[in-house]
């Protein structure tokens, strides 16, 4: 039986449009209150994630989230407190060379995540749009110049926005060619390219939240779509890829749903198989 679901939210959770099916919300709440622990595993901050907690329910006792793909485990309290339980942040001058290697044409967009902020460099309309959807708190930055984070807290990891695929896996070459060593690189969503610190991902954090837990990873499952879930849905229990994954996602998970997000796959996944 599963007592942890590690769940992604953008196009796994959420529907398109950033809201959340009253079926996956009923279906979470059944579960948590049997005894489950339902946590969102995502490359967000954990900040942009209270919304959620509360529109699931899930903001009246500890409830447990894993940020930045891995980079930090937060508790949150009912009172609003926040206590960082896990944190595999890099260091400044990883983040820096990041953002510097990918910078290969004007329009890229970059998000710089600190532990309780997040910083957009030359945001793109659609990004815009995107971070407006999902009520994601962010600061404009409007200078290359990244001195300013020697005055905040750890970065947790670099991503860069472009609605082209071939732009993103240019991007993607850039920083690789030069820190592979260094970095873990992922996509997802379909216009992101993510950078973190080489060994932190969504499947090494989700296992070390389980065994804080007491969780066995038999008793673990975990959902996803995108490329940065690959981790998780090999690490977890059971792995499960929504109906709208993309297909390596499909090939590696051990349950497929026939639902996608929009259908509330979350719920599906939690009826028909967490009990098995």
């Amino acid at each position: 039986m599963i007592q942890l679901i590690l769940s992604d939210l953008d196009e796994t959770l959420l529907n398109d449009d950033g809201s959340i099916n009253q079926k996956n919300i009923d279906a979470i709440q059944k579960f948590t209150k049997n005894g489950g622990y339902f946590v969102p595993n995502t490359g967000r901050s954990y900040k942009s994630v209270i919304g959620t907690l509360k529109e699931l329910g899930l903001n009246n006792q500890t409830q447990y989230v894993v940020s930045y793909n891995g980079g930090a485990i937060v508790a949150i309290e009912p009172d609003g407190s926040e206590e960082i339980v896990a944190q595999h942040d890099m260091s400044l001058d990883l983040a820096k060379k990041i953002f510097d290697l990918g910078q290969i044409q004007k329009d890229v967009d970059t998000h710089i995540y600190t532990l309780d902020k997040l910083f957009i460099f030359n945001i793109s309309p659609a990004d815009k749009q995107y971070m407006a959807e999902r009520n994601v708190p962010y600061t404009e930055i409007i200078s290359n110049d990244l001195a300013f984070l020697e005055n905040e807290f750890p970065v947790m990891k670099v991503i860069f926005e472009h609605k082209d695929s071939e732009v993103r896996q240019k991007i993607a070459d850039a920083v690789t060619a030069e820190l592979r060593e260094n970095v873990l690189l992922t996509f997802s969503s379909n216009r992101y390219v993510e950078f973190n610190p080489k060994g932190v991902d969504k499947g090494v954090t989700g296992l070390e939240l389980a065994s804080i837990l007491g969780v066995k990873r038999s008793e673990t499952a975990a959902l996803g779509d995108n490329l940065n879930d690959a981790a998780q849905i090999l690490a977890a229990g059971v792995g499960v890829a929504v109906a709208n994954a993309k297909q390596e996602i499909k090939k590696i998970a051990d349950v497929v749903l026939t639902t996608t997000n929009n259908e509330a796959a979350v719920a599906d996944f939690i009826e028909n198989y967490a009990k098995k």
